[in-house]
């Protein structure tokens, strides 16, 4: 019988597992990028920490990144508003295969994502990477939800805080295609949610759609951290539905 993960374990183990997400992360900066990804890791740290996750990232930051602001200091000021291009171009290809396995740990990002998220995950027998059960407490709506692989996997749904298409339509589109299957991949965009409020949420950015109010704030500073991380711009109405919140990170 496989028995749960320990958390220290699963934190050591998602730390070796990010080594080269990490390389690809510090190539992004020589190819250009404007800063270190380093914001971004600390913002996911506080909306877990507030969705009563806090310490499932450990010590599994990329490493060798420069060091950026704090999360606190990545404000709606830090992001350029702007209208987003046209997404009828957008393909969801040309972010590479979907949950490639990019650190080369012999496990896809999914499992990675599900591995660091999951209370009490479980590893499928005969296998160091595929999770086969555990338990979420949604960072979206604060439920509890029970996952098990099989036809019920939907249940727990791994999300891109900002969406790919979201991310086309601001910038994204003329990234290279190394740069952007790094940023599907990256785990400081990437968070195992409820289902349902994945597929509520979809593309769409804080004015169509947010989290449970205790979580919005959470959200919105992760979202702009994104944002800032990568050089992409606001929709004008989400920097209003950002400002109209009042949050911290509203500048």
């Amino acid at each position: 019988m496989t028995r749960p993960a320990p958390r220290c374990a699963r934190r050591r183990a998602l730390a070796t597992g990010t080594a080269v997400p990490a390389l690809l992360l510090v190539a992004w900066i020589l190819l250009g990028a404007p800063t270190a990804p380093a914001d971004a890791h600390s913002a996911i740290d506080d909306f877990l920490d507030q969705a009563g996750l806090g310490g499932l990232l450990g010590d599994a930051r990329p490493g060798g990144a420069v060091p950026g602001p704090a999360a606190g200091d990545a404000t709606l000021a830090d992001v350029v508003v702007a209208d987003g291009a046209s997404g009828d171009d957008y393909d969801r290809a040309a972010f590479g295969d979907a949950w490639a396995d990019v650190d080369r740990n012999g496990c896809d990002t999914r499992n990675d994502v599900l591995a660091r998220d999951l209370d009490e995950a479980v590893h499928r027998n005969g296998s160091d990477c595929v999770i086969a059960r555990g338990v979420l407490v949604d960072p979206y709506t604060g439920a509890t939800i029970r996952f098990e692989r099989g036809e019920r996997s939907d249940r727990v749904q791994i999300d891109h805080v900002v969406a790919l298409s979201y991310a086309w339509r601001h910038g994204a589109s003329e990234w290279t295609a190394d740069q952007r299957r790094a940023f599907a991949n990256d785990p400081a965009n990437l968070l195992a949610v409820d289902g349902r409020a994945n597929q509520a949420k979809s593309d769409h950015g804080p004015a169509e759609w947010s989290p449970t109010a205790d979580h919005t704030c959470a959200y919105h500073a992760a979202f702009l951290a994104i944002l800032a991380t990568y050089d992409l711009t606001i929709a004008p109405a989400d920097a209003v539905a950002v400002e109209a919140a009042g949050c911290p990170v509203a500048g």
